[in-house]
């Protein structure tokens, strides 16, 4: 019979890619729980580093394609954790700033290494060839539903 697809869509195939996402995610996640680390949250420190300057909020929110409420979530949780400060503005008293701290940083970089690891594994059993072909794939498929 087979396992059973969990979004039944009407098409086999988008319920595989469904199905691998949602698989992938709840594997690295389970990989970045014992650093004290989520996919949500790295992504945040990834945005942060990778800007290298501080970000406000709205920015921080559009960047990760999130409500602003998911974000003032994480950053709120990031923040307890003391891996992000908020710092006032410059020219803008009523807005602060986002930035990593110094744990931050190094909490960042730990979590990278882990999702990388995590992400090795999930991708191992392709061939370069096989990992290019299913690039190609998926950016045909972007490609047919993407506006403009």
């Amino acid at each position: 019979m087979g396992k059973q697809r969990r979004h039944g869509s009407s098409d086999v195939l988008i319920d595989e890619l469904f199905d691998t996402t949602t698989e992938l995610r709840a594997y690295v996640e389970g990989r970045l729980r014992p650093l004290g680390a989520s996919v949500a949250r790295l992504r945040a420190l990834r945005i942060l580093a990778r800007e290298g300057e501080p970000l406000r909020m709205r920015d921080l929110s559009e960047m990760l394609g999130v409500a602003a409420r998911t974000t003032t979530a994480i950053v709120d949780g990031l923040e307890r954790d003391g891996l992000v400060e908020r710092v006032r503005h410059p020219e803008d008293r009523r807005a602060f700033l986002l930035t990593l701290t110094e744990s931050g940083l190094r909490h960042h970089t730990e979590a990278e290494a882990e999702d990388a690891r995590a992400l090795a594994v999930a991708t191992g059993p392709l061939s370069p060839a096989e990992r290019e072909q299913l690039r190609a794939l998926l950016a045909r498929m972007r490609a047919a539903v993407s506006p403009g």
